[in-house]
């Protein structure tokens, strides 16, 4: 019988050690995702612009953004579903996929919306052969708005976990060069021209 209760005692000291290791994944893989996301973007303007294409050549930059935007699915879908084994059953499969359910945190709902915009402008990303232009280009836009709800969720979750004095130096000093290349994707040439990004039409 106390063979049976020194097992039952190690695997309750286990657990926490267990959940502990689960909540550093999870988090690890939030920042690992939010990185990649911002380098995505960035590397995305580069590409569609063309302003760097002389260094590494329009192939080499797609790849490079391709690469980028399949590792910030995969450390993001990694976050994800840490949820479902950290918090022990109250954040469900279907909380997990159904963004607006009852109790759902406005934080939570973000970060679903975001990452299954994502996950629908790269399943989407290869339809540009058997589709217009223009409606590719519409979908792959989505990718704006779902970086900006997926920046507000790791705003809000550095907020509710008392850690944004610590992360929020590195989070910015990645949001500010990925906004920065996105605001300038969308002025006029004109204004492009003037500050020398793009050489003058003669």
């Amino acid at each position: 019988m106390p063979d049976g209760w020194a097992t039952e005692a190690l695997i309750h000291l286990a657990q926490p050690a267990a959940d502990q290791g689960l909540r550093y994944v999870a988090a690890f893989s939030a920042r690992l995702a939010y990185a990649f996301m911002c380098l995505t973007l960035c590397w995305g303007v580069l590409t569609a612009t063309g302003w760097v294409h002389h260094l590494c050549g329009r192939k080499a930059m797609r790849s490079g953004h391709i690469a980028l935007a399949t590792l910030t699915l995969a450390f993001g879908v990694v976050h994800a579903i840490g949820f479902v084994f950290v918090t022990a059953g109250t954040f469900s499969a279907a909380r997990l996929i159904i963004p607006l359910m009852p109790g759902t945190l406005a934080r939570h709902t973000m970060g679903i919306v975001g990452l299954e915009l994502m996950l629908a402008v790269a399943l989407t990303a290869g339809l540009l052969r058997w589709t217009s232009y223009r409606r590719w280009l519409w979908l792959h836009r989505l990718a704006y708005p779902a970086f900006a709800l997926l920046v507000l969720h790791s705003l809000l979750g550095a907020i509710a976990n008392g850690r944004l004095s610590v992360l929020w130096l590195g989070g910015i000093t990645l949001l500010v060069p990925a906004v920065t290349l996105a605001v300038l994707r969308f002025l006029p040439i004109q204004i492009l021209e003037r500050i020398g990004l793009v050489e003058e039409q003669v």
